[in-house]
């Protein structure tokens, strides 16, 4: 197939510049091959989320990192530390805006009965704590009610910029003035109305309503409008005409926070009224939600950093794991004949150790199995053997024609049926070792002891054989050369290998047994006189159903003996080989063999 970008080899100048033209003149056609690799890239990525999201373990933790995230957001919003302060700081200020406008309208109250003219323009610039009016002398013992005509100019003027709401209460309790109700000559009245088709709030609205009612409101009282002759109905218009100045803060039914102040209006020290100074409905409440919005906006910044970083996590822990599982399944399933488990032994952390353990344990179950095949396989060629041995005999019996033949043949019977049930006992223990020494929890075992008894038995039965048994413990303290294990196997070891030291000794020799401590390790040598072993059989004795015995008959030994103990002692960690013991030079010069040595060393504490 030829490149679409390429002219035809074919082709002739002429025709290839003919065939690319239509291409230059048309460059309103841009090739795909553009935007099909970010397009490409960007279903790569969408595939590997989309795969990760069915992940449980990374919607775990996605899940849980959000939650800590939103609960430290949700704890910032209902514990708000802004919003407090916000208020207390509003309410100080209302409270220090409430004296100086209590005092003017205190000195504008004067002005009538003394006829003294005060500036407005010189209370606007009063401190707090500052007065200024006619003194104390000229105005003791007499009484000044509150004048609205004189009063409503200069509260008006006090109360305008602070953009709250101003209220004045006689004595008794009644609204005397309401900043709602000033308007000045030629103002313009403008109302609020609500659209026409809208009866209640809808269902958003009505939401938002009680999620703010429920962040603000908390222990905080409702606030309701009272009627203008129950001013006394608020608390701290009570306490402010007692002489007394205090705050309140409330939240109204639509779950904005009002905050409101009362200074009693009074000269030498004369209570003729009170100031109820409070905020409109959203004023706290717009700077708190614009406090809040910046918190959900960093909110939301923050989670979708979190989700890209946990998915990311996830990757690193979520994609090797299921790795590692599937493969698990495969050694399970055994679909091919070895599976290979992902290396991630790199890695510093717990899937890399995870990763090691499971090679190594796959590995351990994989040469089990081989292990267990090639056991069954020698077991069936072990039993073969004698079984066509014994049919051959069986088959033949009818046959023989004398009784020598016949007595012959019943030998071979009773030698093939014994050899079958000598198998069978040692393959049963064999198979069953492993499991035994899994089930059962390693003791201490005192080896001088174990020594001792077996050299005893060994001397008292000599086991069909005049061969002595003698040991010898090398120790400089009286040490009882303990070792961790299981000491009927340990029995079984070392009473196997004085059996096989007494089957090659001859008649009136003696078996030497030599445990001593190796630095860390308990050695136990066991030498005898026989003939030794060969060399290209040192390792090869310690092979299942493996014997070489020339001086007895055929099929005297199973050769699972020497397997057998191998087995036990790598199962304790410990060591074992044979070697042969150098004997005198004969008359040639050549080294001899004094006979064969086994030699086990067992881990000690």
């Amino acid at each position: 197939m030829l490149d679409r970008t390429q002219p035809d080899p074919g082709l002739n100048a002429e025709d290839a510049s003919a065939s690319l033209a239509p291409e230059a003149a048309a460059p309103e056609n841009p090739s795909p091959l553009g935007w099909q690799r970010p397009m490409d890239w960007l279903r790569r990525t969408g595939r590997f989320f989309f795969a990760l999201s069915f992940s449980s373990l990374t919607r775990r933790i996605v899940s849980l990192n959000l939650a800590g995230l939103i609960a430290l957001v949700a704890s910032i919003l209902y514990l708000s530390q802004f919003r407090a302060g916000l208020i207390d700081a509003r309410a100080e200020n209302l409270l220090s805006t409430g004296e100086v406008i209590a005092r003017a309208i205190a000195a504008t109250g004067t002005t009538e009965n003394n006829g003294i003219t005060i500036d407005p323009d010189r209370l606007l610039d009063l401190k707090p704590g500052e007065t200024f009016g006619p003194s104390d002398d000229a105005l003791s013992g007499l009484d000044f009610p509150i004048n609205p005509e004189r009063v409503a100019p200069v509260l008006r003027g006090l109360i305008q910029p602070t953009k709250t709401r101003a209220r004045i209460y006689d004595r008794d309790g009644v609204l005397i003035l309401d900043s709602r109700s000033l308007y000045g000559r030629g103002d313009v009245m403008r109302f609020e109305l609500a659209p026409p088709s809208v009866e209640k709030p809808g269902l958003a609205e009505r939401a938002l309503i009680a999620v703010r009612t429920w962040l603000n409101r908390g222990d905080l009282p409702l606030y309701r409008e009272l009627g203008p002759e129950n001013g006394k109905g608020y608390n701290e218009v009570a306490r402010a005409l007692d002489g007394i100045k205090g705050s309140m803060v409330r939240v109204n039914d639509r779950g904005e926070v009002i905050v409101s102040v009362a200074v009693p209006v009074q000269h030498f020290r004369a209570v003729n009224g009170a100031l109820l100074l409070s905020t409109q409905g959203g004023d706290i409440d717009h700077m708190v939600t614009a406090e809040r919005l910046a918190i959900l906006k960093i909110f939301a910044v923050a989670a979708v950093v979190m989700i890209v970083l946990s998915l990311l996590l996830a990757s690193t822990i979520a994609g090797p794991v299921r790795r590692l599982a599937d493969s698990a399944e495969g050694v399970r399933r055994r679909i091919r004949t070895r599976v290979e488990i992902p290396d991630f032994t790199r890695r510093r952390d717990e899937i890399g150790h995870l990763s090691g353990a499971l090679r190594d344990m796959t590995d351990a179950l994989y040469n089990r199995i081989e292990a267990i095949e090639m056991f069954a396989a020698d077991v069936a060629h072990e039993l073969k053997n004698p079984l066509t041995s014994l049919r051959s005999a069986v088959e033949t019996l009818p046959l023989a024609r004398n009784e020598t033949s016949r007595a012959r043949l019943l030998a071979v019977i009773e030698h093939d049926v014994k050899r079958l049930d000598r198998l069978i006992s040692d393959i049963s223990d064999a198979s069953r070792l492993d499991a035994e020494l899994q089930r059962q929890d390693m003791a201490p075992v005192d080896l001088r002891r174990l020594l001792n008894t077996l050299t005893s038995v060994a001397n008292e039965t000599r086991l069909g054989h005049d061969v002595s048994v003698q040991v010898r413990f090398e120790s400089r303290t009286p040490d009882t050369f303990s070792v961790p294990g299981h000491d009927s196997r340990l029995g079984q070891v070392i009473s196997n290998l004085l059996v096989n030291a007494q089957s090659f000794s001859q008649a009136g020799g003696k078996v030497r047994i030599v445990c001593r401590r190796v630095r860390s390790e308990i050695e136990i040598i066991i030498d005898d006189d026989g003939p030794g072993i060969r060399e290209d059989a040192l390792e090869r004795i310690f092979e299942r159903f493996y014997t070489d015995r020339p001086h007895q008959g055929f099929g005297q030994n199973s050769g699972l003996g020497l397997s057998i103990s191998k087995q036990i002692i790598e199962a304790h960690g410990g060591r074992i080989w044979a070697e042969n013991r150098a004997g005198p030079p004969d008359a040639d010069g050549q080294p001899t063999v004094a006979g064969a040595r086994f030699v086990v060393r067992l881990p000690a504490p």
